[in-house]
């Protein structure tokens, strides 16, 4: 009989499937490999169980022991199930980023599960990472994998997937094109086949607001480059070990838009069901289309499930809400002026001199600054109050009365919703147009005023 002799034993051999229409203005063979067939839906079943086989054998995994990672959901999967076939216990950090779906089902499979918030520095002692590291020192007889380090991530898929897509491809692949996130999947894969066939290009996926791009290409962790973003499962705020970055050829951006936009597009023209990183390592690859030739053979991976994105990606009116369908009438880059940048304060600026730039620009909000990246806003009424109620608060730092940052939309997000996230508490929106890399900021004013032309 060919049978299982457990669920563990059903990782790997996933479909390459071809993509016949949503790539059909690329001039090259484009196939999926679906990485979904595994039992936990997504690719890190691979990479979840070889961490768990390698810690065993060298004694850092006892039996009883438990396993405490920081997952964006699809880790923590597969160590969960691999936890529950081998009889460990699961502890999970996650960010508030990720969606409810990929959370229950951690929960589903009796991991615990610590929600960290996502906009924190990674050696901030709230980020998951850190709470993570910090509990796997607490808890007795525990293992840290840590998948962004440990590089049974990458040696998974040198052995598994990069194997697998040169046997599927008779060796005819030309191009690999990979989402990138902890690097494992990028560099395990790249290596095997770049050793079959060295002419064979890897592309890796990076989103705005991650620093991968820029650090290939200069060598530099450049903080300015971090902000938050949307997209789910890419991109990275700090150079985890599994990367070898000789091994990659390019770093294309891809907007978090672009990838909701092209990750239901995958769904409703190929029936492909799966998550956000598919649809931005497809909006990379069209990106990138003028680089390849009729005879080329591409290979996508495709992470994980759509299943972990019901209630972002397949929900209408969230879509709706983050300005990425519907975009009947005036959009955000119909009221900003190309030429004019976003003037800002530091946090360590004084009070006096917000007060200055606000009554010379005739501003009503203004963003505030730490290292170049926003951290907060202040107010014409804040700052006025402030100084007005005690005089010499003028010479404290902007910092000790900022307020929340001013929500950042992208430019192509329609009026009617930024209209509706300036008639509750926000009185402004950011504007972000990630591919000039620049910044705006619209003001209810704006919005009335361009309405009632």
């Amino acid at each position: 009989m060919k049978i299982c002799n457990n669920i563990l034993e059903a990782i790997g051999n996933t479909p390459l499937v071809k993509l016949n229409k949503v790539t059909a203005d690329v001039p090259a063979m484009v196939l999926a490999k679906v990485e979904t067939f595994n039992p936990g839906n997504s690719i890190k079943d691979r990479m979840a169980l070889k961490m768990i086989e390698d810690a065993e054998k060298s004694g850092k995994l006892k039996p009883g022991g438990t396993i405490i990672e920081g997952t964006s959901g699809n880790t923590g999967m597969g160590l969960a199930i691999a936890g529950i076939v081998k009889g460990y216990k699961c502890v999970f950090a996650t960010t508030d980023k990720q969606s409810k779906e990929k959370v229950d089902a951690l929960r589903a499979f009796g991991a615990d599960v610590i929600v960290c918030p996502t906009n924190v520095e990674p050696e901030d002692p709230r980020s998951y990472y850190s709470v993570a590291a910090r509990l796997s020192k607490e808890l007795p007889n525990s293992f840290y994998p840590n998948q962004y380090d440990n590089l049974s991530n990458r040696q998974a898929h040198y052995e598994q997937t990069g194997p697998e897509i040169w046997e599927q491809t008779e060796g005819k692949i030309t191009h690999l094109v990979v989402g990138a996130g902890t690097g494992g999947t990028v560099t395990g894969t790249g290596k095997f086949l770049k050793e079959k066939n060295p002419n064979i290009k890897v592309w890796a996926i990076d989103t705005y607001g991650s620093v991968l791009k820029k650090y290939h290409e200069t060598g530099i962790l450049d903080k300015n480059e971090i902000y938050p973003y949307v997209t789910e499962g890419i991109g990275e705020d700090f150079i985890p070990e599994n990367y070898d970055f000789s091994v990659i050829d390019h770093f294309e951006k891809v907007t978090d838009r672009d990838a909701a936009v092209y990750t239901r597009e995958l769904c409703r023209q190929e029936g492909i069901w799966v998550g956000y990183s598919a649809g931005s390592a497809i909006a990379g690859l069209i990106q990138m289309k003028d680089k390849l030739k009729k005879d080329d053979v591409v290979v996508v991976i495709f992470h994980d499930h759509g299943t972990r994105y019901i209630g972002k990606i397949f929900n209408d009116e969230w879509m709706r809400n983050m300005g990425y369908i519907d975009k009947k009438g005036l959009t955000a880059e119909d009221l900003v002026k190309q030429n004019v940048d976003l003037t800002t304060v530091d946090k360590n600026d004084t009070i006096g001199h917000a007060m200055k730039i606000i009554s010379e620009h005739n501003f009503s909000q203004i963003p505030v600054t730490s290292d170049n990246r926003i951290v907060g806003s202040v107010s014409e009424k804040l700052v006025f109050n402030s100084i007005m109620n005690s005089p010499e608060t003028k010479n404290q730092p902007v910092e000790s009365i900022m307020q929340e940052a001013i929500p950042f939309v992208d430019i192509t997000t329609p009026i009617d919703t930024i209209s509706k996230m300036v008639s509750g508490d926000s009185e402004a929106v950011l504007v972000k147009d990630f591919k000039r890399d620049k910044n705006y900021i619209i003001t209810r004013f704006d919005i009335a005023e361009v309405m009632s032309k």
